[in-house]
């Protein structure tokens, strides 16, 4: 059986080859030319899949060229920017009997309604961190510094905020200062409400990261990643969290050798299960 890998940006799905091809699938990548990294073709090369480039809104052509291949199952890895939705997108009919449908574009019902289409043309999309299961966040501490009193007490407010707008589908990031919110995070990406915290609160600021109360694991996974720590770093935060189990640690090593040398505190959440 041959499995389907759709790739947006970032190292998602370069993590998501490996760990197929080293479970003896056979890939067939369709990559985003917009957004994927062009170094994926070199690691398809390197492990004998296929790869197919397409740009956004080529919906129809991506469907096609998972059938040809015989795919059945696919991954979604990687990030495409919400915000190409409003320029720089040219949809095919698929796609524009897609958004036809669409009572709002928020993350949920777009890419579900993308989901949808893919199965009634029998490519189911299977959870993407399928395959990446050891890279989920674990529970606890998870940098040599633990999170001091008051950073805590930003979390637990924090937490709060976060759930809300997660469940809303508006983001999934929020930026808190002594119990205030500084930042919320809508279609700009994670490591630019870091920034804009930053410069509107100055060093201090703690990071609240989460998934959506009822997360669809097919995609818009939260994910962190080296990059994350480094947008903390000149921003000047100073703690860091995450839901476990249900985020993506990327590029770990780096990530926590990071984090631990500029004595950013980072920790899993373990959500209550009603939550």
């Amino acid at each position: 059986m041959t499995l389907g890998l759709i790739a947006g940006n970032g190292r998602f799905p370069f993590l998501v080859l490996d760990a197929a091809r080293a479970l003896g699938h056979d890939v067939t990548i369709v990559a985003v030319k917009e957004e994927a990294f062009t170094e994926l073709n070199d690691a398809a090369r390197r492990h004998g899949a296929s790869i197919n480039w397409i740009s956004l809104g080529q919906l129809g052509t991506c469907i096609r060229l998972l059938r040809e291949a015989g795919v059945t199952r696919a991954v979604m890895a990687g990030q495409v920017k919400h915000t190409k939705i409003f320029g720089g997108i040219i949809p095919d009919l698929t796609f524009i009997s897609v958004l036809k449908k669409l009572t709002s574009r928020n993350t949920d019902g777009l890419i579900g309604a993308v989901a949808g289409v893919m199965g009634e043309n029998g490519i189911e999309l299977i959870d993407s961190t399928t395959l990446l299961t050891p890279l989920l966040a674990r529970p606890g501490v998870l940098t040599r510094r633990a999170p001091s009193e008051d950073e805590l007490r930003d979390f637990e407010f924090g937490y709060r905020m976060a759930d809300v707008i997660a469940g809303l589908d508006i983001g999934q990031t929020i930026a808190v200062k002594h119990q205030a919110v500084v930042a919320v995070e809508a279609m700009e990406g994670t490591d630019e409400v870091i920034g804009r915290a930053g410069h509107l609160a100055g060093p201090g600021v703690r990071i609240v990261k989460v998934a959506k109360p009822k997360q669809d694991m097919r995609f818009d996974v939260p994910v962190v990643g080296f990059a994350t720590i480094e947008a903390m770093r000149v921003a000047g935060a100073s703690a860091l969290s995450i839901d476990a189990g249900k985020t993506l640690v990327l590029d770990d090593a780096a990530l926590f050798a990071s984090a631990n040398e500029a004595g950013i505190t980072i920790v899993g959440r373990e959500k209550p299960a009603a939550a």
